[in-house]
């Protein structure tokens, strides 16, 4: 039971965002914006258990079960752009993995934490061609989880037309992670959201990184390791299907994408090896 309990329970459901890759501590260990949330709560308990490359149907399947053991006080359901980035892609039953575990949470008891998504072509710098179809992906996530967030009343913070969320001071080299700052503005919008629903809170995160950011050698070691073995994973099924959307888009117009076969959003470029067993995109 939670009759007397002091401490506030935080339990945060996602992928790679919410681990707090890009936010890295000196010793090597990720902190992230739930931390640095956690630490504007009364008396916190964080259980943080985001997956790398989680998409909303792992989120349901794989952390909803241990988040409604924990019985949070506060809950984070952020997730979907690993979701955009897939073969298959498909936005209603992304939304509908989402509207089930936030429907679960907030019948739990908890205050459900949302995020509508950064578009994923201006965080990548990608010519229009290509970003468009990344846009649109985004675009129709992010309508089934301002549907989820009406429906259940979560607090949904707006990411994608927030003035700070494409500054690039706020993004790691990788243009996928927010770096300590970006982390520091999720925490502060979500503090901010937290206040303004009338929760008691501790004092504000600072919104100023604190670590020493990487050096211009860190960054290209990064690129030149996990970066470049990131292009080269995802070029096998990822590139290749951004170039066919092109492609599709130009020859056939927008009005066509709406749905593809058996009911796919934007139908898959046939798949060298079976993509769907693929791993997961962000890490």
């Amino acid at each position: 039971s939670r009759a007397g309990k002091a401490m506030t329970r935080i339990v945060t459901l996602g992928d790679s965002i919410t681990i707090g890759m890009g936010d890295p501590m000196p010793d090597g260990a990720w902190r992230g914006w739930t931390r640095l949330l956690a630490a504007g709560l009364p008396e916190p308990e964080l259980h943080n258990l985001a997956v790398l490359g989680a998409q909303a149907k792992h989120v349901e399947r794989d952390q909803l079960p241990a988040a409604l053991e924990l019985r949070p006080d506060i809950a984070s359901v952020v997730v979907g752009i690993n979701d955009t980035l897939r073969a298959g892609f498909n936005p209603e039953r992304t939304g509908q993995c989402a509207a089930r575990t936030v429907a679960a949470l907030r019948a739990s008891g908890a205050t459900v934490l949302t995020m509508r998504l950064p578009d994923p072509g201006r965080m990548f710098g990608l010519p229009g061609g290509l970003a468009k179809p990344l846009s649109r992906r985004m675009q129709a996530v992010n309508a089934e989880l301002d549907k989820v967030a009406a429906r259940y009343g979560t607090l949904h913070w707006d990411a994608t037309h927030d003035p700070e969320t494409y500054d690039r001071r706020n993004w790691s080299v990788d243009r996928l992670h927010p770096n300590e700052r970006g982390h520091r503005l999720i925490a502060c919008r979500f503090w901010d959201s937290l206040a303004a629903a009338g929760h008691d809170l501790a004092a504000k995160p600072d919104p100023e990184p604190s670590n020493p950011g990487p050096s211009r050698r860190d960054d290209f070691i990064w690129m030149a390791t996990k970066g470049t073995k990131w292009v080269l994973r995802r070029s096998v099924d990822l590139i290749p299907y951004m170039l066919f959307m092109a492609v599709r888009d130009w020859l056939a117009g927008p009005r066509e994408w709406v749905t593809g076969a058996e009911g796919e959003w934007l139908p898959a470029l046939p798949a060298v090896g079976d993509t769907a067993a693929a791993e997961p995109v962000a890490e």
